[in-house]
């Protein structure tokens, strides 16, 4: 679990579907006067440098986030762009945002933040840009578990593992029946990976059985390599703010071109 960089990943297409998601959510939620939470599981290091050595090595960026800005595959308008745009301002034209600077885009003074990353590395370079949060450096699940209901109780949880513990598929379902009973209203998101040998359809049909009224946004892409596992990108959200299922097939609309 703690071999896991996402820096070798950043800004590859199932993060620009994640992303795209995301804001949209946050842009949603943070357009009414009530305060809000944000938390997350899994949050990374919080910015990353696509002129960097991972990033070039994959090339995965390249096929995402740097070609959906070169053809134009959101409007100018769209809550992901204005973000990448500040903090590309802010850090240079190569910087892209993991999901904890996008919320920082998008959270105001009274609204409350936690983020959870157990990587040392990982941890002390989210401390570098992550001081507008609570940090924990602590198992994800133990955080969230031991911080909902959340104050305020209105937000949003991303969960979004590594999956490198095969023993993540079985737990999740639970860990989200267990979150989802103690903040019935909360928004949470999870993210998969879609993969050629299917590990993560038990666990998608057994959330689907028990929150059938969750939102399923699904895409697939080319594999990143020849003998790469992952085929595509999922997101199953619990109580999806009003318009986001539109919103995802749009998204998914995109990736349908690839």
């Amino acid at each position: 679990m703690l071999s896991y960089q996402h820096a070798y990943h950043a800004g590859n297409l199932a993060d620009f579907h994640k992303h795209a998601l995301l804001a949209w959510m946050l842009d949603y939620l943070t357009q009414k006067p009530k305060a809000l939470s944000y938390l997350e599981t899994h949050a990374g290091r919080g910015l990353y440098d696509l002129s960097g050595p991972e990033a070039a090595k994959t090339g995965e960026a390249r096929a995402g986030i740097q070609r959906a800005l070169q053809q134009d595959w959101l409007p100018p308008d769209h809550p992901l762009l204005q973000a990448l745009d500040q903090i590309q301002h802010m850090h240079g034209p190569d910087a892209y945002p993991g999901s904890p600077l996008i919320a920082r885009y998008f959270l105001r003074p009274e609204d409350n933040a936690h983020l959870a990353e157990l990587h040392p590395t990982e941890h002390e370079a989210l401390a570098q840009v992550g001081g507008f949060a609570h940090l924990h450096r602590q198992d994800g699940f133990a955080m969230a578990q031991a911080v909902c209901p959340p104050t305020p109780r209105r937000g949003l949880l991303l969960i979004d593992p590594s999956y490198e513990v095969k023993a993540d598929y079985d737990a999740i379902p639970r860990q989200i029946a267990q979150i989802a009973r103690k903040w019935n209203v909360g928004v949470i998101a999870l993210w998969y990976p879609l993969l050629t040998d299917a590990r993560h359809v038990p666990m998608l049909e057994a959330l689907r059985q028990a929150h059938p009224q969750a939102l399923l946004s699904e895409v697939g892409f080319p594999p990143a390599r020849p003998g790469h596992g992952m085929i595509g990108s999922g997101m199953f959200v619990l109580n999806p703010p009003y318009g986001l299922e539109e919103e995802s097939r749009r998204i998914e609309k995109l990736f349908a071109r690839l």
